[in-house]
């Protein structure tokens, strides 16, 4: 008998896919437009993609019966849109300074962050499968972490990466107490709170407007790679949790990898494919435990 793909995780996979464009185009845009200017665009193109679809909605009469979002999560909301603000600079910073394909891979440290916060401040049940992919996708992450394992140098990049994971890791656990609310709703709060906030910070700290030409462009990578990557992501949040979501979610960096190889042929050396064997198979791992 052929088994059924559940919904949530085909759209918890289908967001993975979608953000995976992310790092290997925004490090190609990176040439032409400054790190915090180009996060803030990538989550104003998510709202403004966001809201044009929720305008069509309503203008054709469908019917919808997703809950509005209420004053009771309004915590969370601002936790949202602050994280949102802090985590792309971060990633942007961390793409300035390393190699795409080893940000793609750093990326899979945000399941560790995502499930330990899920496991110590929302209680969600972690099972031993997790545990151990956790500790495979550290050590993985470790090992991208350091420019030159006979000396230690720590890579600045990577640490930015790293940052960036763990603010999405709190983030991912804000939107999880949301998730029963529209996703179209919580995609425009994060695009426009987000984005809005970022270009106000890259103003005050002196970084240019880019080139009139280049914005469409990362106003559109910002709505498939968070606008609809997020849209699908809390339509699986709903029934995963935060923790599984994040492990499907893995994917992503994979994908990431790939297109980044091809796109900049770039060859990695020994310790990155050292790492994208632990990374596979803590990725396993997350994605078949079945707390």
């Amino acid at each position: 008998m052929k088994r059924k793909v559940d919904p949530a995780v085909a759209w918890a996979i289908l967001a993975a896919a979608l953000y995976a464009v992310n790092s290997p185009f925004s490090k190609l845009l990176l040439r032409k437009v400054a790190p915090t200017m180009m996060a803030g665009l990538l989550y104003l193109g998510a709202g403004i993609g966001m809201l044009l679809l929720i305008m069509a909605r309503r203008l054709s009469h469908a019917q919808t019966n997703e809950k509005r979002l209420t004053r009771k999560d309004l915590p969370y909301t601002v936790g949202m849109v602050v994280l949102d603000i802090a985590a792309p600079i971060f990633l942007m910073l961390g793409l300035a300074n390393t190699t795409s394909a080893n940000a793609s891979l750093l990326n899979n440290f945000e399941i560790v962050a995502t499930s330990l916060i899920a496991l110590l401040v929302f209680k969600e049940a972690v099972g031993r499968r997790l545990w151990l992919a956790i500790g495979l996708i550290t050590l993985s992450s470790l090992i991208l972490s350091f420019e030159d394992a006979s000396s230690l140098e720590f890579s600045v990049g990577s640490l930015f990466v790293l940052l960036a994971c763990v603010c999405w890791g709190v983030e991912n656990n804000c939107t999880r107490m949301m998730s029963q609310s529209d996703p179209m709703e919580i995609v425009i709060i994060k695009g426009f709170g987000s984005g809005i906030g970022s270009l106000a910070i890259a103003r005050v700290i002196g970084e240019p407007m880019p080139d009139p030409a280049y914005i469409p462009l990362v106003l559109l990578l910002g709505f498939v790679a968070y606008g609809l990557s997020i849209f699908f992501y809390v339509y699986a949040q709903r029934k995963l949790g935060a923790a599984k979501t994040s492990a499907y979610y893995a994917v992503a960096p994979f994908i990431g990898v790939a297109l980044s190889l091809l796109i900049f042929r770039e060859w990695p050396g020994f310790s990155f494919f050292a790492a994208l064997l632990i990374m596979i198979a803590g990725t396993y791992l997350a994605s078949t435990d079945a707390a």
